[in-house]
């Protein structure tokens, strides 16, 4: 047998091995209601955009669909602030994608503190639970911070599989964004409140070989765009 027989053609099974595709999930929180930063509205329904969310939520339409315009997906938490956010760019897109309303997305059970005043809420002793180690803490009658994050985890998960290598858009709120970002970057819960979530801002997370990477966060304009392949 000569040497050349014995040597094994890489270019070959390279050129075999599928590239990874990386995707992405693009969180949007919701635009400004009247009552943002003033109250605790939890899952209060019937909470709509004020007039600043509105054009908010046109502003930020136009920067998903420069970057985004053909989603394999769009998800909306079922509260109305979400939905309504969503609208604009749902409705910029030249062929809508599938539209999908999911309770993974909505916002933390307060329980028995939704629809509280925040200035209350600050002089409560389990307010600084809440900011220092709030992977102790559960809302009275509510969600606790462990759930809800596991919860978005498992929501990205689901989408990997569902739509991997490509592009989804997910509207939801403050705090649900915040545990992903913190879930990505691999740090402890208790240090989430640490992240900034501004109203109608976007956060993405990248998922590859099933590992969240975040791509960018709080952003409110220009924005990463997808790549079709990593390590290809």
């Amino acid at each position: 047998m000569s040497a050349d027989t014995d040597v094994k053609d890489e270019s070959s099974d390279k050129a075999s091995t599928p590239a990874i595709e990386e995707t992405y999930i693009v969180f949007v929180r919701h635009a400004k209601t009247a009552s943002t930063g003033k109250i605790l509205p939890g899952r209060t329904s019937g909470l709509h955009l004020s007039e600043e969310g509105r054009q908010q939520a046109k502003a930020v339409a136009k920067v998903l669909q420069n970057s985004y315009p053909s989603p394999a997906a769009i998800y909306t938490s079922p509260l109305e602030r979400a939905q309504e956010t969503a609208r604009p760019y749902v409705e910029s897109l030249a062929a809508t994608p599938e539209v999908i309303t999911s309770d993974a997305i909505v916002e933390c059970d307060f329980g028995e503190w939704t629809g509280r005043d925040l200035k209350d809420l600050y002089k409560l002793p389990e307010w600084q639970i809440v900011q220092r180690h709030p992977s102790k803490f559960r809302f009275p009658s509510g969600e606790s911070f462990q759930e809800m994050q596991s919860r978005i985890v498992a929501f990205e998960t689901e989408c990997d599989k569902r739509y991997n290598g490509q592009v989804v858009v997910a509207f939801s709120h403050a705090d649900t964004i915040k545990t992903a970002v913190v879930d990505a970057l691999g740090m402890h819960l208790d240090q989430f409140q640490r992240i900034q979530i501004d109203t109608a801002s976007v956060s993405v997370i990248g998922i590859i070989a099933g590992v969240p990477r975040l791509i960018c966060m709080n952003s409110g304009s220009e924005l990463p765009r997808k790549v079709s392949t990593v390590g290809a």
